[in-house]
């Protein structure tokens, strides 16, 4: 699967101007490739770390594989209840309480809103944010909104769950609790696809780890030989070897 962006040679100072160019054919474009000729497969119970650093095209390797940007070229073939945990509090509202917010992301994620409605109170339970009920999310801390987001995207069961950067944002109570109910999952015959800075965590959860570089591949294999790699080349500053030409 590959992923490209399209940038524009010629900026328009308005949108007049950008639909008369628009119209006439006049703009064209580059593309620019985040995700280039990536394969993998992930079995069912299976962890996936994904490493690489900033502008590898880590996340929108997720959010392709979430279905929320087509690919450029090639497919994704997702099978079962697939469960994003991309962007924390992406779906969140600010203006809106969090009761009201809970229910609007379930939503988002393909649930009843009739069963979110009844899932508030053990979502915020768990969240251990009880006193929150009617307090707008804009008066939460990051940390608060990480873990409603998280609390939300994982009050499933579901066969896909796709993590990207979670457990760098919170304390680390949140990150043991994030990482057990994780486990939990896994122990549920869930998927798991992991995008993480925090390698020691990837490599205590991983059964593989896939290296990206530039939107390639660099390695996919056993999780310390990949994640060794990729340190000791971070170390030296060196450009990575392609796991392929």
């Amino acid at each position: 699967m590959s992923m490209a962006y399209k940038l524009a040679h010629d900026q328009a100072g308005t949108l007049k101007e950008y639909t008369i160019r628009f119209l006439k054919r006049q703009i064209t474009y580059e593309p620019l490739w985040a995700v280039r000729d990536v394969t993998f497969d992930v079995a069912q119970g299976e962890v996936l770390g994904i490493i690489g650093p900033n502008g590898a095209g880590k996340t929108t390797l997720m959010m392709v594989v979430a279905g929320v940007l087509p690919p450029t070229e090639g497919r994704v073939i997702t099978r079962g209840r697939l469960s994003p945990l991309i962007a924390l509090g992406a779906g969140f509202n600010d203006e809106m309480t969090a009761y009201e917010n809970i229910v609007k992301y379930g939503t988002l994620l393909g649930r009843d809103p009739a069963h979110m409605h009844e899932r508030v109170r053990p979502i915020l339970a768990w969240a251990e944010l009880e006193g929150y009920l009617d307090v707008p999310i804009r008066s939460l801390s990051s940390g608060m909104r990480a873990r409603l987001s998280f609390a939300v995207a994982t009050d499933i069961d579901p066969d896909i769950l796709i993590v990207d950067e979670v457990l760098a944002v919170g304390d680390e109570a949140f990150r043991d609790k994030s990482m057990g109910r994780m486990q939990e999952l896994m122990d549920g015959g869930s998927s798991v696809l992991l995008v993480s800075h925090n390698l020691d965590p990837v490599e205590e959860l991983a059964h593989r780890v896939l290296w990206l570089h530039h939107g390639e591949v660099v390695a996919d294999g056993d999780p310390a030989d990949v994640i060794r790699g990729y340190r000791e080349t971070a170390r030296a500053g060196a450009a990575p070897r392609r796991a392929r030409p």
